[in-house]
């Protein structure tokens, strides 16, 4: 297959994702936004004063990288996730798993209209925020980096979930038992400081932790975690998921059974 076929290839699967989400934006895009201004409201408002300063910031400074960062994971795994799957359950996917389109394409192309999605939410969540805080960015660089790697990664956690799934329930599973629990023990609300030693060492199993910690960094300048070593751990679980998510797709695991 050329290379420009195979940039055409990719670029139509990218534009039927982004079409697919920006056709249904009252689901994909206005429910995330509507949330998040709630947590925005709720927990820094309301109960940010009582709380006070935490690493230097208020409350509400200090929280809002990781709900930016929470709204980029939920949005990039529930795009790819839902997408894929209703592919393969509508028996689309054979179609491009026959074409001469490499695997690694179809691939990529899921995944990058999970990040378009999870970084527009992600920016829609931004610019919320502005309501109720003001926010400098400290280091760009950093802050784009570790949103794009984010995005990227939990799109491929998407795909490989939606690979497993033999139901609609099941696209419901990973997100609600492994997701959010990760998510809300991830550093979002609060500084790992706060905890024993004991759940300290616990926490640093947990890949959330360096992704919103990395983030809040790029925004405030803050960390628990060395940024370096956060960024390599979110490296590292890109190839490994990539390269299963391949893998999975050239068996035709799920897909041609």
């Amino acid at each position: 297959m050329a290379n420009s076929q195979i940039i055409v290839a990719f670029l139509t699967i990218v534009r039927r994702e982004i079409r697919r989400f920006m056709r249904i934006w009252p689901q994909t895009l206005l429910p995330p936004a509507i949330t998040m201004s709630l947590y925005f409201a709720i927990f820094g408002n309301l109960i940010g004063p009582r709380i006070g300063d935490m690493g230097g910031f208020s409350y509400m400074d200090y929280i809002v990288p990781g709900l930016i960062m929470m709204s980029v994971i939920t949005n990039s795994y529930a795009n790819v996730s839902a997408s894929f799957f209703s592919a393969k359950f509508q028996h689309n996917v054979q179609e491009l798993l026959v074409s001469p389109t490499p695997n690694w394409i179809i691939l990529f192309g899921y995944v990058i209209g999970g990040v378009v999605r999870g970084l527009l939410v992600g920016v829609i969540v931004t610019l919320l925020s502005l309501f109720f805080t003001d926010m400098n960015l400290e280091n760009l660089p950093i802050t784009i980096i570790v949103v794009f790697l984010t995005a990227i990664l939990f799109s491929l956690g998407g795909f490989i979930n939606a690979v497993y799934a033999k139901s609609f329930d099941d696209i419901s599973i990973i997100p609600t038992f492994v997701l959010t629990p990760l998510t809300y023990l991830g550093g979002v609300f609060y500084s790992i400081d706060l905890l024993s030693s004991f759940w300290q060492s616990v926490s640093l199993f947990n890949p959330v932790l360096y992704m919103v910690n990395a983030f809040r960094y790029g925004i405030l300048g803050v960390s628990d975690i060395d940024v370096g070593f956060a960024l390599a751990i979110i490296s590292a679980f890109i190839v490994g998921f990539f390269l299963y998510g391949l893998r999975l797709l050239n068996k035709g695991h799920g897909i041609r059974d």
